[in-house]
C-alpha cells in the first residue's frame, strides 16, 4: 500500500538526496534545519537558505526494532539510527551492516520499505 500524496518540502529533500545533492536549510544565525521549514524555530528568522549537506555523517545513537507498526511490519527487524551531518541530525534506517557502532561514519541515501514500497532515508557505512 503506497501513498501517492506528495509532501513538497520533505519529498523535495528526498529527491535531492536521490539526485546526490542533499541540502539543509540555514538561518541567518547559522542554525541548521532539515526541510520542510519556513522559519528557524529558535530565532523566528524566515530567511533560510539551502546549503549542501556534508557527504558523510557520524552515528550518534541507534536502536534495533524487532516489532514494528503496520507501516514497517515486513521490514522488521531493522536498525534505526540518528546521524550527525554537520549542522543537522538525521534519522534513518541502517543498511548494509550487521553491527552499528556509535561514531561510525555513514553516507545518506534513499531506499524503499519492504512493507509499502515508500521511500525511506537510509544510511550505509563508509567503506
Amino acid at each position: 500500500m503506497s501513498y501517492d500524496a506528495r509532501d513538497d518540502g520533505y519529498d523535495d529533500f528526498l529527491d535531492a538526496v536521490e539526485d546526490g545533492e542533499p541540502y539543509y536549510l540555514e538561518s541567518p544565525s547559522g542554525n541548521g534545519w532539515l526541510p520542510p521549514r519556513n522559519c528557524d524555530p529558535e530565532t523566528g528568522e524566515t530567511d533560510l537558505v539551502e546549503k549542501p549537506l556534508p557527504e558523510t555523517g557520524d552515528v550518534l545513537t541507534q536502536t534495533t526494532t524487532h516489532v514494528s507498526g503496520p507501516t514497517f511490519a515486513d521490514d522488521a527487524p531493522y536498525v534505526v539510527a540518528v546521524a550527525s551531518f554537520g549542522p543537522v541530525n538525521i534519522t534513518g534506517q541502517m543498511r548494509g551492516v550487521d553491527d552499528v557502532e556509535i561514531g561510525q561514519q555513514v553516507t545518506l541515501g534513499i531506499d524503499q520499505t519492504e512493507t509499502t514500497g515508500d521511500r525511506v532515508i537510509v544510511f550505509r557505512p563508509v567503506e
